[in-house]
């Protein structure tokens, strides 16, 4: 059966773990790294969430987990369930019960993140990054005949990014866009502190680019445990005006985007997701 993990925030029911039944003697620091030892060698974690348990409760903890993949997480269950793990007193390891199905708007994952899950299934050699255009947009006035006492205009940095993915082992190339903007009302702050806010803003820009660019990736993961690429542009554009602005603004070609695969790593198209509202099970 083929698992599609979108680079996007896990919600699924079936990519999240209910844990019950920890001990109150460690701290909830001491349990979170215990925890994220153990359920990470199923599969990469987007979290680990440890809580006290309700005053009515005895003492203690629970905790919930979310998987990017839900093949990990229903094999983290059945491994985990009921064993003492790395307590004294067996733990309790339940799925998110399944729930009427409710549309969800997809969450993007911030650059660092889609690193991160890039890096677990292509490998730390298995990607790349393009940088196509950095651009500034920065609303900077000049200030020679402005008296010194009179109130300034707020100003700002900004910066626009284009970019793209490439994946050479599934000859696939994703485009993003990104733009940053960090207010300056004070130009007194002195040259040091701009050039840190400049060089942030340029930084920030180019995550955004890069988180947008993995967005249109899905990967595929087949039974065999092959790994494929599907590029799927984004149908919905949150701000597509100032999107197409910004194209206008660089005149950067359009690429075509192609995807090749040999066997089973053959290019996939038009999946339907549906995700279902997360609701913790009852406890025994």
């Amino acid at each position: 059966m083929v698992e599609l993990v979108p680079f996007a925030v896990p919600t699924e029911n079936d990519k999240t773990l209910l844990v019950w039944e920890l001990s109150a003697g460690p701290t909830a620091e001491d349990l979170h790294h215990s925890l994220f030892t153990v359920f990470s060698q199923f599969g990469l974690l987007y979290s680990v969430r440890v809580f006290p348990n309700a005053a009515v409760a005895r003492p203690g903890f629970y905790a919930i987990i979310k998987f990017y993949s839900a093949r990990a997480a229903h094999r983290a269950q059945t491994a985990c369930d009921q064993k003492q793990l790395f307590q004294k007193s067996p733990v309790k390891v339940r799925l998110g019960t399944r729930h009427k199905a409710v549309k969800h708007e997809a969450l993007a994952l911030n650059s660092s993140r889609c690193q991160e899950l890039a890096n677990y299934y292509f490998g730390f050699n298995g990607w790349s990054k393009r940088i196509i255009k950095l651009q500034d947009l920065s609303d900077l006035e000049e200030r020679e005949n402005e008296d010194i006492v009179a109130p300034l205009r707020k100003q700002s940095l900004k910066f626009f990014c284009a970019l793209e993915v490439m994946l050479p082992s599934y000859e696939c190339r994703s485009p993003g866009v990104g733009m940053a903007e960090e207010p300056l009302d004070k130009l007194e702050e002195g040259p040091l502190s701009f050039l840190m806010k400049r060089k942030m803003t340029q930084k920030l820009a180019i995550q955004k680019a890069m988180s947008d660019a993995f967005q249109k990736l899905l990967i595929v993961v087949l039974e065999s445990g092959k790994i494929a690429v599907v590029y799927k542009p984004c149908e919905e554009i949150t701000d597509a005006k100032t999107e197409e602005e910004l194209w206008d603004i660089i005149q950067v070609g359009y690429f075509s985007w192609k995807q090749y695969g040999q066997g089973e790593e053959e290019c996939l198209s038009d999946f339907s997701l549906e995700e279902e509202e997360f609701r913790l099970p009852e406890l025994d």
